[in-house]
């Protein structure tokens, strides 16, 4: 942290303080009632007012890290208080990104523009994972069909984060399934929409603080104005619902090693003062365990801020990003999984950080693209596997 500027260490010191004051125990209430903190909850009115007083980092021009780098070490310090309190924290999300990348103004204005400066907590959402196409985001079967009126969309999504709470949800949809991915495009299907239904909150056994929500499309109506970027054709990859959605992809996944990183250092906190506590950190099986999973910590660390690093200076980083989610996240279940077995028959009943961890860590293995889809990837760059 002392390598950081004055600036953005400043902002850790208060997510800090937030994180440990109201954070972690808003977390802890989350897991212990396996669901999800409901939208009205206390924390999260006091969450909008924090957010109020204490402009974003991505706001403030005194920090001299570029923006990249400011995400992945504010996520790493938020992921050590609750992953899962992160991805619930009231604000646009992950579509946000895409939404300022491709939208109309009117559509930038109209969608993004409420959440400046909003005085109660709201939400946006994006639906791109599909039962049982959770990974080939190219192969997806909800389809978008042209009408009069605008657009019919049929289909499913699932695991969708906060869909039932949010204002809006961006529908990823195949509108010319003949073009392939480039027949992708998204569309804001607003809250109380009669197409949106069967509308389930999953039970998840980690990262239980946010929705994980499942929906069906049925004939699901939307007018022209809600088509993501409007009715002029995507001219590139880049200017695409498919080609924006995996350049963000590409970024969150910074933010996810990042926050595995988090998660893996308040595993090792919490397993070392239990460990002291006990006096079985005298052991010297557990001190080279406890030394290994500091050394595997710091290396998932640097790999992230690499990732972090080269996409503030525009430099290609899809390997960086994919080695450093894959590596953080293995780092993270690693790590809780030595937690386990050195704090003992305490971490399994039910009542121990290290447990929640445990369950938390191995959805960061999953979500942003599974471990296995980053190896994918990675090979495919380096190796030049057909692509």
């Amino acid at each position: 942290m002392s390598g950081f500027s004055a600036a953005l260490r400043a902002h850790i010191e208060r997510a800090r303080e937030w994180g440990r004051n109201e954070v972690r125990p808003a977390g802890l209430e989350a897991d212990r009632n396996a669901a999800p903190l409901p939208a009205d909850h206390p924390y999260f009115a006091k969450f909008v007012d924090f957010r109020r007083r204490h402009p974003s980092p991505a706001e403030d021009d005194t920090i001299s890290e570029g923006s990249a780098v400011r995400m992945a070490v504010l996520n790493e310090e938020n992921a050590y208080w609750d992953r899962g309190m992160g991805v619930a924290a009231p604000g646009p999300g992950l579509p946000a990104a895409i939404v300022a990348a491709l939208g109309t103004p009117e559509q930038r204005e109209r969608f993004l523009g409420p959440f400046r400066g909003a005085k109660e907590p709201r939400w946006g959402s994006f639906a791109l994972t599909e039962p049982g196409g959770g990974s080939d985001t190219a192969a997806f079967r909800t389809r978008a069909i042209r009408t009069d009126r605008g657009y019919v969309l049929r289909g499913s999504k699932c695991f969708i984060g906060n869909a039932a709470r949010a204002d809006w949800v961006l529908i990823q949809a195949n509108l010319d399934p003949e073009k392939g991915r480039a027949g992708q495009r998204a569309f804001f299907v607003e809250h109380g929409n009669p197409g949106m239904t069967g509308i389930k909150i999953e039970k998840k056994m980690g990262l239980r603080a946010y929705e994980s929500v499942s929906f069906i499309l049925e004939d699901c109506e939307v007018p022209h104005e809600n088509l993501l970027g409007g009715e002029q054709p995507a001219r590139t990859s880049q200017s695409s619902a498919y080609g924006a959605t995996m350049g963000s992809l590409n970024t969150t996944r910074v933010g996810v090693a990042a926050s595995a990183v988090g998660l893996a250092r308040s595993a090792y906190d919490e397993t070392l003062d239990i460990a002291k506590q006990s006096g079985s950190i005298k052991s010297a099986r557990v001190r080279d365990r406890l030394e290994a999973m500091r050394r595997r910590l710091r290396a998932a660390w640097l790999m992230t801020l690499r990732a972090a690093w080269k996409a503030d200076e525009k430099i290609p980083n899809i390997v960086d990003a994919s080695m450093a989610k894959v590596f953080a996240a293995e780092t993270a279940h690693e790590l809780a999984t030595v937690g386990m077995e050195i704090v003992g028959l305490e971490a399994g009943a039910g009542d121990c950080l290290v447990e929640k961890l445990f369950r938390d860590a191995k959805a960061l293995n999953i979500v942003e693209g599974t471990g296995q889809i980053q190896r994918i990837i990675i090979a495919r760059n380096l190796v030049g596997l057909p692509r």
